[in-house]
């Protein structure tokens, strides 16, 4: 049988290897770059194929395929959310991707993206507070302490300059465990009792809850004028964090309102309410934020341009490391014709 050629090997990065990559280039580095990245996609927005991801719900979760093209290169996203999974020991969510060449349809990175997510998710996250939170914020209140957390308050730190997280659970051992995590991590850590005492202070506000449920996290009372809300925990139909009244006092900014009408904050708003698309605010053709007194809201759902992106860097960077390996799942016989002659010559 003739060994398969270097062309149909894909890379293809595990968990451990993410792990590793992570370290190799150093987290706050990591979450910089990824950034980066994501701001130079969303600068040449027009140019992707765009469409809400594709979604299966059940009554204890959702899996959903997250695809885009810039007409080069084509991902999509493999990712699951079932918030029941913690009380099984599993993760909320997991994922995937695959990267591939759009001129011969062949895929060129095939990786783990649990850890990916979490990275690019925290990246946009303080990425979009560049251009709306207050100048000078120090200050974060991070309500939610689950997975997601630690990664956030480090990519605010990294890409903001946050020096203080003050941290709020209604499970006091996930905020213990947030604390633990960023114990050594340069940042001023505060445990709060209360989401009301977690404000106190901030500049900005963060939340990460993953019940799929209407919640309310924040009622209207307790947001002052002047702040910016990451509103992140908020990703599928009939799953919300926010009060409405907050969303009729703030200004609304999202990534692909298509997508965001159905699985955001803004759900809970008529269809025509406006927003502002977070890419025309990188590009100069929006305003971000404008006031000291403006209260700005980024409502994250998460788009499949930002895992386009991370799978590109990722791509880039783990050429000439050891953290990947090659994965022989594309036929290549020697007559492009004979996929049949092959199989059988297999046999010998």
């Amino acid at each position: 049988m003739t060994p398969p050629s270097r062309l149909a090997l894909v890379p293809f990065v595990s968990v451990a290897h993410m792990m590793g990559l992570v370290h190799h280039i150093g987290l706050e580095a990591m979450l910089r770059d990824l950034a980066g990245e994501i701001e130079a996609d969303f600068r040449r927005w027009p140019l992707f194929d765009k469409t809400p991801r594709v979604a299966s719900h059940s009554e204890v979760g959702v899996i959903e395929l997250m695809p885009t093209s810039d007409g080069e290169m084509y991902g999509f996203k493999y990712v699951n959310g079932h918030p029941k999974n913690t009380r099984e020991g599993l993760q909320t969510v997991t994922a995937f991707g695959l990267l591939a060449d759009v001129h011969t349809g062949y895929p060129v990175l095939l990786t783990e993206m649990t850890i990916l997510t979490a990275l690019r998710t925290a990246a946009m996250s303080a990425l979009a507070a560049k251009y709306l939170a207050p100048k000078g914020a120090k200050t974060m209140a991070m309500i939610g302490n689950g997975a997601q957390s630690e990664f956030q308050c480090m990519a605010f730190k990294a890409i903001c300059g946050i020096g203080t997280v003050r941290l709020y659970d209604i499970d006091p051992a996930a905020t213990a465990k947030c604390a633990r995590n960023l114990a050594g991590s340069g940042l001023k850590v505060v445990s709060c009792a209360s989401g009301q005492e977690a404000m106190e202070g901030a500049e900005i506000i963060t939340t990460c809850t993953a019940d799929k449920q209407n919640a309310t996290i924040l009622t209207d009372n307790m947001v002052g004028a002047g702040v910016h809300i990451n509103a992140i925990g908020g990703d599928c139909p009939g799953k919300t964090e926010l009060h409405a009244d907050i969303l009729r006092r703030s200004d609304i900014f999202v990534e692909y309102p298509p997508q965001t009408r159905i699985e955001g904050e803004i759900q809970q708003l008529d269809d025509d309410h406006p927003v502002i698309e977070l890419w025309q605010v990188m590009t100069g053709d929006a305003p971000g934020r404008t006031g000291d007194r403006q209260i700005t809201l980024f409502d994250s759902v998460g788009f499949a341009i930002e895992d386009f992106s991370a799978l590109r860097y990722v791509h880039s960077r783990i050429k000439g490391t050891p953290f990947y390996t090659e994965l022989d799942m594309l036929a290549d016989p020697d007559d492009p014709r004979d996929l049949f002659g092959m199989v059988q010559r297999a046999k010998s």
